[in-house]
């Protein structure tokens, strides 16, 4: 088991080193989500109202989510450049664990959705979003977002292994994904939705995501009835547990078998 973790030290570290080497990568994973924010928040904002808040409170959980999500065609794109550029073929003649490549990849797009979380707050916070809860609430808050896009970088590193094409994985996930987005609590409230529209978008994992961080930054809540909408923090909790439980010996077998010893 030691062995293990020196591998999977080694593997994140080598990725840290590569974000802090390659400033570009810092500045695209920022950028582009702080001008989602202003969007959302400001042009937006004058025109949804939401009940018992402000929708720059309400829009910032929908937001994050879905800068978590873009850890799938992220991470897919890296595991394929992973594969076709020689690094796999020189660990594979290592005696090290083969789930050491992988951990890395998601461990540092991971840290750089964290980095990304960072300017994202800063930018929520000039436009007048706020966390109403506690300090451990708000710490709880980002873990659960950032074990989110830990949780979809995994998913982008299988997707990666099946696609094989870097324009396939850039594609697939929006065509998979964007139908759960916005079938979710995360940019709108879901009072004003048809009943079975309302039921499935209440069991979103999205929705159970977002719901959970707005619960713990104490910011405007996407009321239902449902106990998916009532209990969110343990929806997300277990829809998360459930997708790592599946797809993580997935990869790991994928690897195996396009990697041979």
């Amino acid at each position: 088991m030691n062995e293990v973790l020196t591998d999977w030290r080694a593997l994140i570290w080598r990725h840290l080193l590569h974000l802090k080497r390659m400033p570009d990568k810092l500045i695209s994973a920022t950028v582009l989500p702080m001008v989602f924010v202003v969007l959302f928040g400001v042009l937006f904002g004058s025109a949804i109202s939401i009940p018992n808040g402000g929708y720059q409170e309400f829009i910032m959980a929908g937001i994050f989510t879905q800068v978590m999500i873009t850890a799938v065609p992220n991470t897919a794109i890296g595991t394929i450049e992973d594969l076709n550029n020689g690094l796999t073929d020189r660990f594979r003649s290592l005696p090290m664990s083969p789930s050491a490549v992988l951990v890395g990849r998601t461990v540092g797009d991971t840290a750089l959705r964290a980095v990304t979380c960072v300017a994202m707050t800063a930018v929520g916070y000039a436009i007048g979003w706020r966390l109403h809860g506690g300090v451990l609430e708000a710490i709880a808050g980002f873990g659960l977002l950032l074990l989110f896009g830990f949780t979809m970088a995994w998913v982008g590193a299988l997707l990666g292994m099946r696609v094989r094409s870097p324009e396939a994985a850039s594609s697939l996930p929006s065509v998979l994904l964007m139908p759960l987005m916005f079938t979710s609590s995360a940019y709108i409230p879901l009072g004003g939705l048809p009943g079975w529209l309302r039921a499935i978008a209440e069991w979103n994992p999205l929705s159970a995501v977002a719901g959970a961080c707005r619960q713990l930054w104490g910011n405007p809540a996407a009321a239902g009835d449902s106990f998916a909408a009532r209990n969110p923090v343990p929806m997300a909790l277990l829809w998360l547990a459930v997708i790592l439980a599946l797809v993580v010996p997935a990869a790991v077998r994928r690897y195996r078998s396009v990697v041979p010893a």
